[in-house]
């Protein structure tokens, strides 16, 4: 097979060759032999990050395979990619934190046979384990290989001389495991945590991470040495979550319904926390999210605990005994045990988990300990995730005040906008504004703050207001400049910007007020009989150029110093006349300096090119052509923010 191998190198060179003579020492087949198929190597250092490495490189290279359509990719699908991840996860924590030793990981696919092949090659096989206890138990040296089994088609142990490979071998069919595509195993179809729009796959990592129940006698064994290698895959999973609703729904299915046959989590805000009252009105903690092995008892089972829920206590993670809800669950199930773990983060309750099994007086001390590793992590990906709403909704809070609600409709004239920020929902540096100046005027502004953030929020603060209120207090365009280059440089400004810098980080040494530089184009329309009569100035900013009906671009401002950086800076303004069907442009440096590779789009009098090409358009059809191609000039998404205001005589 002729594909091009693709390789994500962080360590020494490419393996080599597998000797046909190597013997398999353990395991149903002997490792395939390498080909030119796609493959994908890295040599990792011996870190407890090598497992999290390995991940990385399973899910990148096989998401660039399946983007390039390389040959053999076509069976790679998402079931397929949760089953590699963990098997190498497994493999990976084999080797490093067991034998203490780097290792050099193989990703492999096997087109003809439609398998993925991955080995974990240990190149000190003779070094002593670490950390571990005399045992005169028969020796299963690693973590979680029972896992590996279980997910893979085949796996081995393969001796070299200086090397000791371990290997699976996971096919297309193995990897989609029981039932169809899109089956979760037992006929009833996609879960309710897939549905919920967690990643896709999702479910069968939880399921695959979570140990099955074992006998008594050899529980406590396996939990010694498999409860690293799940709680550092659980910690993956819920740390990539940002919405606390998608961490409960993982939280359940990582424990239903290996470690528990049914799981309740209760989430509460800090009003309830503090004996208020939930969301809806109701005392006690939220609306309950129920997870059961069975899916037909989910629903009373929710309603019955729904009835009772769990009283806020001051136990942290230790969990305490919760009330048997037998009759709930039917005949079969009137005994069982069941524990409630308060959600604690940061010293703030966040709500509550609550575990069940039948047909047990009490839950082993192996789950227990391990449910409650487990609800810390759950704790802290909640905390995380509210903190994270908590600053979106600050964020959009105070992008909005920033700026305008609306725009003003200019008699003559026919205006658009485009806004893009790159950080959606954050505070961004770019701003803009088109408002009433009192007199028949007519004033707009489009300006860029060094910076993103608190730290621009404080200028585009101070900004904005100011050009209004200048204005309408009848200060012409250059007025208006040389007044705002003022502000900006006053002491008050500085502390104001000093202080938002503090919310982002504590001052440290040589810490104090900067300066903050704004680059604005302001100007000012007066509608008159046969066009508007347009006076503006460029601060710093880039020059806006007029589009003549016949095609003709040229510009009509001249290039002056940033706001913010000489005091005594005099501003000039230019005035000229929009005549129907002239159109001007005003962009941010988001627009000219758009990169693909080296080259900007304003390169070559890129932008007044494709302004050029605009003769005809409506206002709204120019923003919209030279968004289009903005966005086209490059491979990647823009990586600055987009403004650009069109302003056309009728």
């Amino acid at each position: 097979m002729g594909a091009i191998p693709t390789q994500r190198e962080t360590g020494s060179g490419a393996p080599g060759a597998s000797p046909a003579a190597d013997a398999a020492v353990r395991g149903s087949a002997p490792p395939l032999p390498r080909t030119a198929h796609p493959q994908a190597y890295s040599t990792l250092v011996g870190t407890p990050h090598a497992p999290a490495a390995a991940r990385d490189l399973v899910r990148t290279t096989l998401g660039e395979w399946v983007a390039a359509a390389l040959p053999g990719a076509d069976f790679v699908t998402c079931p397929l990619v949760d089953s590699a991840v963990v098997v190498v996860s497994e493999l990976v924590t084999n080797a490093i934190v067991h034998a203490g030793t780097d290792v050099e990981v193989i990703c492999r696919l096997e087109a003809d046979d439609r398998a993925l092949v991955i080995e974990v090659a240990d190149h000190h096989p003779s070094r002593a384990p670490r950390d571990t206890e005399p045992s005169y138990d028969t020796p299963e040296h690693g973590r979680g290989l029972r896992l590996v089994s279980a997910l893979a088609e085949a796996w081995g142990v393969t001796y070299r001389r200086g090397a000791k490979t371990v290997w699976a071998r996971l096919s297309a069919e193995t990897a989609a495991g029981p039932g169809e595509e899109g089956d979760d195993g037992d006929g009833t179809g996609v879960s309710a945590f897939d549905a919920a729009g967690a990643l896709p796959g999702g479910l069968r990592v939880a399921e695959s991470l979570a140990p099955e129940p074992r006998p008594a006698e050899r529980e406590r064994d396996w939990l010694d040495r498999g409860a690293l290698s799940f709680l550092a895959e659980a910690s993956d999973l819920l740390a990539g979550q940002l919405d606390e609703n998608l961490v409960a729904a993982l939280a359940g299915q990582l424990i239903v319904p290996r470690l528990a046959d049914w799981c309740a989590v209760w989430l509460e805000d800090e009003a309830t926390a503090r004996g208020g009252r939930a969301g809806d009105g109701t005392e006690g903690p939220g609306p309950v999210r129920v997870w059961h092995a069975s899916e037909n008892r989910i629903e009373e089972l929710r309603k019955a605990l729904e009835q009772g829920p769990p009283r806020p206590t001051d136990t942290g993670h230790a969990p305490v005994p919760y009330p048997w809800p037998g009759h709930a669950l039917g005949p079969h199930e009137e005994l069982g045990a069941a524990l409630a773990y308060r959600l604690v983060a940061g010293g703030r309750p966040l709500g509550t988990l609550v575990i069940g099994r039948s047909g047990l007086p009490s839950f082993p001390d192996e789950i227990t300990g391990l449910v409650e590793d487990l609800s810390r992590r759950v704790a802290l990906a909640v905390g995380a995730a509210r903190q994270y709403a908590r600053q979106a909704t600050i964020s959009q809070v105070l992008q909005r005040g920033l700026l305008p609600a609306g725009v003003a409709e200019i008699p003559g004239v026919r205006s658009a906008l485009v806004y893009e920020p790159c950080v959606q929902g954050g505070p961004s540096g770019d701003f803009y504004d088109l408002f009433p100046g009192g007199k028949g005027r007519w004033c707009f502004a489009v300006g860029d703050v060094q910076g993103k953030g608190p730290e621009a929020a404080v200028v585009i603060g101070l900004a904005r207001p100011w050009l209004r209120l200048l204005a309408r207090e009848g200060y012409h365009v250059a007025d208006v400049l040389d007044r705002l280059n003022k502000l900006l440089l006053d002491d008050a400004t500085e502390a104001a910007d000093a202080a938002a810098r503090a919310l982002v980080r504590p001052p440290g040494p040589g810490d104090g007020p900067q300066t903050r530089f704004l680059s604005l184009l302001y100007g000012e329309l007066v509608p008159f009989d046969g066009g508007v009569r347009c006076t503006l100035a460029s601060a710093g900013h880039p020059l806006p150029l007029l589009l003549g009906p016949d095609g003709t671009v040229r510009t009509v401002a001249r290039p002056q110093t940033l706001l913010g950086v000489v005091e005594d800076e005099t501003y000039i303004s230019e005035t000229f006349e929009l005549r129907p069907g002239d159109t001007l442009l005003c962009v941010t440096d988001g627009v000219t300096e758009r990169r693909s590779g080296p080259d900007q789009f304003d390169d070559n009098d890129g932008l007044t090119t494709a302004f050029a090409g605009c003769a005809g358009l409506d206002a709204e059809g120019v923003a919209e052509r030279i968004r289009r191609l903005v966005h086209e000039f490059g491979a990647k998404p823009p990586d600055d923010d987009l403004a650009l205001l069109v302003l056309q005589a009728e």
